[in-house]
């Protein structure tokens, strides 16, 4: 692949992804979490599975495999990681989410060590991991006591982080033969599923009056960040491999610091930002060996 095109969908991913946690806290002002979430998932996969049924030559999940991973697809990256986002962030700010989101790379990693021999970890890996957990304990900051409602929405996004990180890891493990988009597209409908089931559960209300900021939050985060982004990752991954490819989680929170500053006044505070660098370097340690013979590459070819 061409290299403005790898740039291309890296840009749009990054912008559509940090944007995504502008349009929750916007949309959160007037919807239940779970809700809102499950609102999400339903206009992706409105999206998405007329799309998967045109352009895959794969749509039905037909193996046993093929069914796991979709279902664990859904029930992990989609319904469980956006649970988690949503009822989190009301006790915080995008920024702070994007910067604990951020962790996912480095989580999946250790996750992948520990259940896959191929995977281990040597020294300075190690190191890595721990550095990038330190990063959360810098932003997540859990106090001896009781737990402050600003910390019980930092450890809601990390598990939310965690989530798609051991989804990631088991898909992975599956090795399903189902087209990506496809996968993607039952993964958004059944974890919609899901979701609009527990907020029916935990007695959210139903009825919430349409605001026009409110439609943009959900057109939002269910075409552009889910929708369209969630494919254009995959494709990134595909031209650049998981390592790169995953470089985009730590534009994101930048692109949300901008966006939430510009659009909502807000501000991420030195603690968290100081966070996020150690949360950086962890994954820098961790990938160090890809990372290099990235760069060594691109200057042979200079």
């Amino acid at each position: 692949m061409h290299r403005s095109r790898v740039a291309l969908l890296f840009g749009i991913v990054a912008v559509a992804w940090g944007g995504s946690y502008v349009a929750i806290d916007v949309g959160l002002r007037e919807l239940p979490a779970l809700l809102f979430a499950a609102y999400r998932l339903e206009t992706a996969a409105v999206v998405a599975l007329p799309a998967a049924y045109v352009v895959c030559d794969r749509f039905l999940p037909q193996t046993r495999r093929e069914v796991t991973s979709a279902a664990v697809n859904g029930l992990t990256v989609a319904a469980l990681t956006n649970a988690f986002l949503f009822v989190g962030q009301q006790y915080t700010t995008g920024g702070v989410a994007s910067v604990l989101f951020s962790t996912n790379p480095v989580i999946a990693a250790g996750l992948a060590a520990a259940v896959s021999p191929s995977e281990r970890l040597d020294g300075v890996e190690l190191v890595g991991l721990v550095v990038g957990l330190a990063g959360v304990a810098i932003v997540v900051r859990p106090s001896p006591g009781a737990l402050a409602a600003g910390t019980t929405g930092k450890l809601l996004l990390l598990a939310g982080a965690t989530s798609i990180a051991l989804g990631s890891v088991v898909v992975d493990r599956l090795g399903s033969d189902l087209d990506a988009l496809a996968e993607t597209a039952w993964g958004l409908s059944f974890g919609a599923v899901l979701l609009h089931t527990g907020s029916l559960a935990a007695g959210e209300p139903q009825s919430v009056p349409a605001s026009m900021s409110l439609l943009s939050a959900i057109a939002y985060t269910g075409v552009i960040s889910t929708a369209l982004a969630y494919p254009l990752y995959f494709e990134l991954v595909g031209a650049v491999g998981p390592v790169r490819a995953n470089l985009v989680s730590y534009v994101v929170p930048i692109v949300t610091a901008v966006s939430s500053w510009v659009i909502l006044g807000q501000t991420i505070g030195p603690v968290t930002a100081a966070g996020f660098v150690v949360i950086a370097t962890g994954f820098i340690l961790l990938n160090r060996r890809v990372l290099r013979s990235f760069v060594t590459s691109r200057a042979s070819r200079a």
